[in-house]
């Protein structure tokens, strides 16, 4: 299966850049191009990318709000977008995720790191840069977070959901996480279909919020 991808950002450099880099994988293709927020929703609803390769600061209306409006909580049929970068300041990253991004990178990350996040975003699983989630873990740890914490699990997490909580919010991938606990995929998807329930949170993402937010990461 090809994974159809949206490229927006303002400069005509950066989308021919990451235009070759994902139409030279055999599983990718970039379907359309936005150099402004506004395009960029338009070609989002009309199209129905699988992934949004989407830039924060662009012409009138911004990525975060462009993420917003195709991913926010109230987004009936949210799209996978995958932030990309210039600026990690911790409140552009936490603002992105909070929109409804599955993942943010910055643009000098090279490649490989764009493809993967790609692919993750498009199998439901989420990347963040890793220099950016080390720092975000160690914001959340010092006890600063930028907003109020998040509500309680409308019931109890079992111990091996709080395992995954964690874990989720180090970056671990599903395979990872059936590495790390000794059990199968399928096991590890079951965990997360629970705390996603319990948790109210539609996404890997969401998950991780929650748990820097309430101090489950230390």
């Amino acid at each position: 299966m090809t994974i159809r991808v949206l490229v927006a950002d303002d400069q005509e450099a950066v989308r021919t850049g990451f235009r070759m880099i994902l139409d030279s994988e055999p599983d990718i293709e970039v379907v359309a191009e936005a150099s402004d927020g506004e395009t960029a929703v338009r070609q989002a609803v009309a199209l129905r990318p699988d992934v949004i390769v989407m830039d924060i600061r662009m012409p009138g209306l911004d990525g975060i709000e462009a993420t917003r409006l195709l991913a926010g909580r109230t987004v009936p049929r949210p799209q996978r977008i995958v932030v990309v970068t210039t600026y990690d300041t911790d409140q552009n990253v936490y603002t992105a995720l909070r929109a409804g991004a599955v993942g943010f990178l910055l643009k000098d990350a090279g490649p490989s790191l764009l493809v993967d996040a790609v692919r993750q975003a498009h199998h439901g699983e989420s990347l963040i840069a890793p220099t950016v989630l080390l720092r975000l873990l160690q914001h959340w740890s010092a006890g600063r977070p930028p907003a109020p914490a998040g509500g309680a699990p409308t019931e109890a997490l079992t111990a091996r959901e709080r395992d995954v909580v964690r874990a989720v919010a180090r970056g671990r991938t599903n395979a990872e996480l059936a590495d790390e606990f000794a059990i199968s995929i399928s096991t590890v998807k079951t965990h997360l279909a629970g705390v996603q329930r319990k948790l109210a949170a539609r996404n890997r993402t969401e998950i991780a919020i929650w748990a820097w937010e309430n101090g489950y990461v230390r």
